[in-house]
């Protein structure tokens, strides 16, 4: 896998420095450049292209929401994370009209940055592997499972944990997704999704997408009866 590049858009210079130590902490990304006002970050993003950008949403001359308009419009495809103070509703709905599907609420902490991260490496890595090429259903299906059914399965020490998902899982009244399971389970998204996944390799759990709105459908799990 490719080093991806990321750019960082944020006015405040600590939080630009803490944001680019954690992205420089994952490894697989590489901070290829830093912008503080809207007017410099479409340029950096015309300049750079960027497969990652870390956009704040208040800026100084212009909200993150208008540069990622523009941005958009000039051609600009790559992946967004808008970090914002704000958690207003308007807010998140702009940002997913413009393709955005990661956020960090500041001040956010390593183990949220590393989840964003790694979520995009993995989504990139995907699409890049299938390319330009014509997809049948198998493609799709395929682009749509989550990165971590390819993952190694969970260490032994962790299968209590796995019972708690299972559990969890069994008692619910209807399908859950990741996130619903790890704010009841108290776990990052992340590793709920990962248990999940490991139940549905081992037959005891089942999966399936449910569409509605615009971006990619979300998956639900159910245990398999």
């Amino acid at each position: 896998m490719r080093t991806l590049r990321a750019l960082i858009v944020e006015d405040d210079r600590a939080v630009a420095m803490v944001t680019r130590g954690f992205i420089e902490r994952h490894g697989a990304f590489l901070v290829a450049g830093q912008a503080g006002t809207g007017r410099d970050a479409l340029e950096a993003i015309e300049a750079i292209r960027p497969d990652l950008v870390l956009l704040d949403v208040h800026l100084p001359d212009a909200s993150g929401i208008e540069v990622l308009r523009v941005a958009r419009a000039r051609g600009f495809a790559g992946e967004v994370v808008a970090v914002t103070a704000a958690r207003d509703l308007e807010t998140v709905r702009a940002a997913r009209a413009f393709g955005v599907r990661h956020y960090l609420v500041k001040p956010f902490g390593l183990e949220a940055m590393r989840e964003r991260l790694e979520a995009i490496r993995a989504e990139i890595e995907r699409a890049e592997a299938f390319g330009p090429a014509v997809l049948d259903q198998r493609a799709v299906d395929a682009m749509l499972q989550p990165a971590d059914r390819q993952r190694p399965a969970p260490p032994p020490g962790s299968q209590l944990t796995l019972e708690r998902v299972a559990a969890a899982l069994d008692a619910a009244e209807e399908t859950v997704s990741a996130a619903e399971l790890a704010e009841l389970l108290g776990m990052s998204r992340v590793s709920a999704r990962r248990y999940l996944e490991r139940l549905v390799l081992d037959g005891r759990a089942e999966v399936a997408p449910r569409y509605g709105g615009t971006g990619r459908p979300e998956l639900r799990y159910s245990p398999r009866r």
